[in-house]
This record gives structure tokens, C-alpha cells and sequence, in this order.
């Protein structure tokens, strides 16, 4: 844990500012390590299940589309969690329902211990969704209060590079652990540093809601039912449900891929495939947020933009990896990879910046809500299903499906695209 602490510290200080940290920038940035290494055990959690998937099937002799289901009912009750937990995030404290939130899913992910069925596995791991929806539909929003309108791509690239390295620590931690000790112990390693984190995020002080938005809280941006009739919110929700389709497929399936398609051991399957999401993770998260920054001052556009081309290339790229065998394989799966996590950073901001800053947890719990009943619920049992029927390579042309439509929506979202301050400016200064 204190590596990766030291490797957010760095990110900040090296990949975000140029400047030497004064003391008024030390709040901001303890706060955002603190969310990022919480974040970070979140995905860990979830991903470890991914890891130990054959064992856990083996065990409870279970078909392709019922191990998918585990994920698509985690997915389903934190999906539902979401809007209750975002109307009173925007009326009473964050920091305390994060707080509450991170000790029940890490109290409910030491339960594993005494699971002994498939339908007690399934109980928790739904409920572990709900822990979970706590932290997820929250703290974007504190630490999009942290910092500037102008520099919001580059924080939350640092914040969501908890999605590529906790899912790889959660592949290695149970592909290498599993095997040795059984599919359970993984998860006692997972829970026990969510305890200490989330009694850190009592100490953090909470942002002022929206203190550097700098646009007015239009019946669009400012109210729920204003939502619906906001074009930025909508396109960049339903072109991350897309893309959280295809992601959420290919994460939970890709190793099993590897093991049972491609003849790799479980150890190295994960190995393979967690090295490529640690690595391109970082790589995708940090240059998908700076690149979308620096286009920033050329086109309010631009974090539709980044995320819509990332897509658009990975496309081709998956269906490579795909088919090819032999060495080609693993560097089309990492290329791929990239182009998908890309879009990380860019695409959160251009969500958050479409809603005011007092609706701002609600608009979460809502784009929530749309992208995993549209996305992750259905990918991991659709792919189940149709691995069943025909075979996983098959499967797998649904979220490379999938990606060409989020880039199709988030092109045609460029235009709703709202602009931002830059440098003290006007937010109307921005070009199209």
C-alpha cells in the first residue's frame, strides 16, 4: 500500500502541477490520495473475483452465463443503490457516507470466508455492490470540488488510476494467491486496508459543492428533471454506457480467454492480462486527462473528442487481438486495451462538468444508474450466454460492437459540449 501511495503522490506532483507544493495545495492533494488509494481497493475487491473465476465455477459446477451473473448482480443492486445514495450526498455529509459505505463493503468482503454456496456468494456479493455504490457515486464529486474547472481532466486521471490498477492488483492478487490457498483467501488481503482508509476520509475537510464551476445552474444543469433535456449529460452518459458495455465484457472475460482459448495456466492468464491493465491503465489514465486539458484551450470539445477517437481506434485494434494468434496476440490486446481506458479521464470530466455542482452527486447517481443497466449489468451474462451457445472468441464481438457505438454518440455529443473557465476567462470564451 505505501507503494502505491507514493506512486499517487508522485502522479500529482510531477504529472499535474509544475510548481512547488505550497501549504495551501496540501488539503487538496492529501484528500485526493486518500479517495484515489480508497478508489483503488474498490476496484480490487471487484476485480478479484475475475481472477478466480475457474475455481469458483469448478467448485460450484456452474455454467458460463451463471459465473457472468455474479458480476451483472453486483453490477444490478449497486446500479440501484446509486440514486438513493446521490440525493443524500447532495444534502448532508459526503465524507461521512463514504466513510460508512468503504467499512460495510469491507466488513461484507471478510464474510467471503463463510461462503460455502453459490446463492451465499451471490448475497455477497450484491451487497458488497451497494457498499460500494457509496463511495463510487460520491467522491467524484469531492474531488471535483478539490480543484480548477481547467485542470479537472488531469485530476480525475490521477483519480481513476484506481480502475487499472486495482483491477490488475485484483487479477495478480487472486490469479497468484488462489491457486495456493484457494479462491477465498484473496479477499481477506482485499478488505483489510479498507478499514484504515476509510477512518483517513474522517480527517480530510469537506469542499464547498461546486466552489469553482463557472457556469450558472441552469434548469438543465441545476435540477434533476432538468437532466433529461440536457444534451451534454445525455450523450456523455449513453456513450459511457456503451463503452462501459465493452469494458465490463472484456475485463471479466478476458482472462478466462486466455486460459481456456488460448492455452495460458490461471496464474498466467491473469499475470498476462493484469500487466496490461496496470500499465496501460496508468499510461491511458494520465495521458487521456492531460490530452484532454491541453485541447481544452482549442476547443470546449475536447474531452468528448479524446474519448470518442480512443474508441473509434480501439475498434480495429480488438478485433486483431481477437483473431491473431502467436506473438501478435498480447501487444493487439495491450494497444487495444489502451485505446479503451483512453477515454478514462476525459469522459468522467465531460460528466461532471455537464451538471451543476449542487445536483452534482444526484447527476453521478444518475449516469450510474443509465450506464451499468445499459453497460457492465447485461455485457458479462450476454457474453456468457452466447460463449455457451457458440464459443468465448465469439462473445467477444459484442463489446468491439459496443465501442463503435460510444464513439459514434460521443462525436455527436461534441456539440453540446459546455464551456469552461480557462485562466480567469469567461466560460462563454471557449471555442466549439
Amino acid at each position: 500500500m505505501s507503494n502505491v501511495i507514493s506512486l499517487l503522490r508522485s502522479s500529482i506532483r510531477h504529472a499535474i502541477f509544475a510548481r512547488p507544493v505550497a501549504q495551501t495545495d496540501l488539503q487538496p492533494r492529501t484528500a485526493l490520495i486518500v479517495l484515489t488509494a480508497l478508489n483503488l481497493l474498490n476496484y480490487v475487491d471487484r476485480n478479484v473475483l475475475f481472477a478466480v473465476q475457474p475455481l469458483v465455477q469448478d467448485e460450484f459446477h456452474l455454467t458460463n452465463a451463471q459465473i457472468g451473473y455474479l458480476t451483472s448482480a453486483f453490477l444490478g443492486f449497486y446500479m440501484i443503490a446509486a440514486p438513493f445514495v446521490g440525493p443524500l450526498a447532495d444534502r448532508y455529509s459526503r465524507k461521512l457516507i463514504i466513510v460508512l459505505g468503504a467499512l460495510f463493503w469491507s466488513g461484507l468482503t471478510l464474510l467471503t470466508a463463510v461462503t460455502h454456496t453459490y446463492t451465499e456468494l451471490l448475497i455477497r456479493h450484491t451487497l458488497v455492490g451497494v457498499g460500494e455504490a457509496t463511495f463510487v457515486t460520491i467522491a467524484p464529486t469531492f474531488v471535483a470540488d478539490l480543484f480548477a474547472e481547467k485542470i479537472r481532466g488531469r485530476i480525475l486521471g490521477v483519480f481513476y488510476l484506481a480502475i487499472p490498477v486495482g483491477s490488475a492488483a485484483g487479477y495478480l492478487l487472486g490469479g497468484n494467491l488462489a491457486p495456493h490457498y484457494g479462491w477465498r483467501f484473496p479477499f481477506y488481503i482485499a478488505a483489510a486496508p479498507g478499514f484504515v482508509l476509510a477512518l483517513a476520509v474522517l480527517f480530510l475537510k469537506e469542499p464547498e459543492r461546486g466552489q469553482f464551476d463557472s457556469l450558472k445552474e441552469t434548469p438543465e444543469r441545476g435540477t434533476v428533471l432538468g437532466l433529461a433535456r440536457n444534451p451534454a449529460f445525455l450523450t456523455s452518459t449513453l456513450g459511457m454506457a456503451a463503452m462501459t458495455f465493452s469494458l465490463g465484457g472484456i475485463q471479466v472475460w478476458m482472462p478466462k480467454f486466455l486460459y481456456s482459448e488460448r492455452g495460458y495456466t490461471l496464474a498466467g492468464a491473469n499475470f498476462a492480462f493484469g500487466i496490461i491493465i496496470v500499465v496501460d491503465g496508468i499510461l491511458a489514465s494520465l495521458a487521456g486527462g492531460w490530452l484532454g486539458d491541453y485541447l481544452l484551450r482549442r476547443m470546449k470539445s475536447s474531452y468528448y473528442l479524446v474519448s470518442a477517437a480512443s474508441m473509434l481506434l480501439g475498434v480495429p485494434v480488438m478485433i486483431v487481438a481477437l483473431f491473431v494468434r502467436g506473438p501478435l496476440m498480447i501487444p493487439a490486446i495491450g494497444v487495444a486495451a489502451f485505446f479503451l481506458l483512453l477515454n478514462t479521464a476525459p469522459l468522467n470530466a465531460a460528466v461532471i462538468n455537464s451538471v451543476g455542482g449542487h445536483i452534482r452527486a444526484t447527476g453521478l447517481a444518475v449516469n450510474i444508474f443509465i450506464i451499468h443497466i445499459l453497460g457492465d449489468v447485461p455485457s458479462p451474462t450476454m457474453m456468457g450466454w452466447v460463449a455457451d451457445k457458440r464459443s468465448l472468441q465469439a462473445a467477444f464481438i459484442l463489446p468491439v460492437i459496443a465501442m463503435g457505438i460510444s464513439s459514434a454518440i460521443l462525436f455527436y455529443g461534441m456539440k453540446f459540449a459546455p464551456p469552461v473557465a480557462l485562466d480567469g476567462a469567461s466560460a462563454g470564451a471557449g471555442k466549439t
